[in-house]
Order: C-alpha cells, then sequence, then structure tokens
C-alpha cells in the first residue's frame, strides 16, 4: 500500500479570538474563506471516520462564524440583513450543536460500555 495515493485531511485549527477565553495560542482575526496554507501537512485520511467528524466539526463551525458574520453585519447595517436570516441562522447553528452534542454523548457512552465489558 502506498502512503503518497491516500488522501488527507487536515483537522480544523481551532482560533482564539477574544483575550477573555482561556488559551495559549495568539489573538487571531477570523476572515470569512480563509484557507489553510497548501504546505501545511495532512494528517487525517480521507474516508475514515474521522474525516467525517473533523468535516463534520468544521461545518458545524462554519455555521456558528455564519451567525456571528450575519450579527455583526445587522448591528453595522440594519438594511441589508433580513432579521429572518438571523433567525433561521441560528436556528441551524443551534440544531447543529445540539446534534454535536448528541453524537459525543452517544461515543462516550459507547465507549464507557465497551471499556467494561473486556
Amino acid at each position: 500500500m502506498q502512503m503518497a495515493n491516500m488522501n488527507m485531511v487536515s483537522a480544523p485549527a481551532l482560533l482564539r479570538t477574544n483575550q477573555a477565553h482561556a488559551g495559549v495560542a495568539g489573538i487571531s482575526n477570523i476572515i470569512p474563506g480563509q484557507e489553510k496554507a497548501a504546505d501545511e501537512p495532512s494528517k487525517v485520511k480521507e474516508g475514515s471516520f474521522e474525516s467525517f467528524l473533523v468535516k463534520a466539526v468544521g461545518e458545524m463551525n462554519e455555521q456558528q462564524l455564519d451567525v456571528n458574520r450575519k450579527t455583526e453585519q445587522f448591528i453595522t447595517d440594519p438594511d441589508s440583513v433580513d432579521v429572518h436570516e438571523i433567525t433561521t441562522a441560528m436556528a441551524k447553528a443551534q440544531m447543529s450543536l445540539s446534534l454535536a452534542q448528541t453524537v459525543i454523548d452517544r461515543v462516550v457512552s459507547g465507549w464507557n460500555e465497551l471499556s467494561t465489558n473486556r
């Protein structure tokens, strides 16, 4: 099996955008559509369960950022954004966050069952 032929997906980088949040990484700007550098090494195999989870977390994060962008746009220019768009974006983000929490709870519960049934 050749390692060069495997498609890899890198995990999303979590950025600390508020100094009040804990962390050691520096403050960075969130730029819509910001892509990672092409020279960064990929770590996750494409098509694996891990890559599916990484993509799902990335999409969930993008929905949260979309709500923030629309809310900021509504505050700065109220006529450019419809309130219903913000409400819909908030509902989507809340649903994806709730689904992620349910998946995490189920995975942890399944792991605990497997580890106790040795």
